[in-house]
């Protein structure tokens, strides 16, 4: 990180902050002297919170994946259950 912003630096110059978090990369702000927050934009935050495989793909990779297993629904109406 190119720059650590004092809270009330980033209040301050929250404009600024979100041009370097959008330019520049994350934004690590610190309060009392100690890391706090870190401002990221909105693509950097897409990135990480993406999955890298759809849940399909994922399952095609596991060690099932090429099993041949049944998921078919039972039909069957449910149980009785007493009141």
């Amino acid at each position: 990180m190119r720059h650590a912003w004092q809270l009330q630096e980033a209040k301050n110059k929250f404009s600024s902050l979100v041009e370097r978090a959008q330019h520049e990369g994350p934004q690590l702000v610190t309060k009392h002297g100690k890391d706090a927050v870190i401002v990221l934009s909105a693509e950097d935050y897409r990135k990480l919170v993406k999955p890298k495989l759809s849940l399909f793909q994922f399952i095609q990779k596991s060690p099932l994946g090429g099993e041949n297993l049944d998921i078919e629904r039972d039909k069957r109406p449910s149980r009785d259950v007493a009141i």
